[in-house]
């Protein structure tokens, strides 16, 4: 039975950093504490509670079915405990904060832009630093709090994080628009005739599988379009495709299709971006490219910060505008 004379308000706080985290080490970075105060603190909890609540393996700290049943009505706890203590409101007028999130080159033009504007207006005095999606760390830039808020395509989304859909996109061809293919209907024997530029910030030998790395439970798109989708259409027409360029920088696309007959797949969010200031053409692929979620991730232990919460809730107004 748990002895509530001796419940301490802090060991509920690195309970719920442990159970967030699954990691007695991203806690203690989380709280800004040693690795040590962390262990006492689940030795003090574990005996106030009466239960083990977290077991140490390879994978890291898994819950018992006693801190699952325990972890909602804490986090409401803890919550109640931020409400009454009466934490000043955000005021983006007013506010000098930095954000540092993680885009593309792509996403910085058509989305990233739109935000530093919008900022200029309404929030002058916060600040955004732009770090590259292409760095293989992002997971454990996130977990320490390095980046704040990452943008892109992700497969999976581990639960300390959370994840917000900013828009839905599909792929699309694109090429000068005095390409031979300019206004023709396009063809799988098109696509093996023309070389292709692709973006890519990753590859199998940084363990992409299937266009996708995965780093600490968090799998993200190492290639900017479908690949998978594009090699089972030639292959069921016993084709195959020619990536001659592969680029990380999405805006290098212009430069390189400009004075050539290469083509290039790219969602379609990015290819109006691009068409609208350069000289080039979109065409619809001859095949079903998937749908693919574009989504703001940052951690969940961050969900009652209400700069970051503003910060989201802008880039997907914004996002719902493009």
């Amino acid at each position: 039975m748990t002895n509530f004379d001796r419940l301490d308000l802090n060991l509920l706080r690195v309970f719920r950093a442990v159970y967030l985290e699954r990691s007695v080490l991203r806690a203690a970075k989380q709280l800004n504490l040693s690795h040590s105060a962390i262990s006492h603190a689940l030795r003090r909890l574990r005996d106030t509670i009466g239960d083990e609540l977290f077991i140490r393996t390879g994978g890291g700290m898994v819950p018992t079915q006693r801190a699952h049943a325990i972890a909602p009505p804490i986090e409401r706890a803890l919550t109640l405990v931020q409400s009454v203590m009466g934490a000043p409101l955000f005021d983006p007028a007013t506010a000098a904060l930095s954000f540092t999130l993680a885009a593309t080159d792509g996403v910085n033009d058509v989305l990233i832009t739109r935000l530093s504007d919008l900022l200029s207006g309404i929030a002058p005095r916060v600040d955004l630093r732009i770090r590259p999606l292409t760095r293989l760390d992002l997971a454990e830039q996130l977990d320490v709090g390095r980046i704040d808020v990452a943008v892109g395509v992700f497969a999976c989304v581990p639960p300390r994080f959370e994840a917000r859909r900013l828009w839905s996109q599909v792929d699309v061809l694109v090429m000068r628009s005095e390409h031979p293919l300019a206004g023709k209907r396009i063809s799988i024997d098109d696509l093996a005739t023309y070389p292709l530029v692709t973006i890519s910030v990753g590859g199998e030998g940084e363990g992409a599988v299937n266009g996708f790395i995965e780093e600490r439970g968090l799998s993200r798109q190492s290639e900017m379009f479908d690949s998978e989708r594009l090699m089972t259409a030639m292959q069921a027409a016993g084709r195959a495709a020619h990536v001659r360029v592969a680029t990380p920088h999405t805006l290098a696309i212009p430069r390189l299709l400009r004075n050539t007959d290469m083509i290039s797949i790219l969602p379609r969010q990015w290819a109006e971006q691009l068409v609208g200031a350069h000289d080039l053409a979109i065409a619809p692929l001859p095949y079903q490219p998937r749908a693919t979620d574009l989504q703001a991730v940052w951690r969940a232990d961050r969900r009652h910060d209400q700069g970051l919460g503003w910060l989201i809730s802008l880039l997907a107004d914004l996002a719902a505008d493009i």
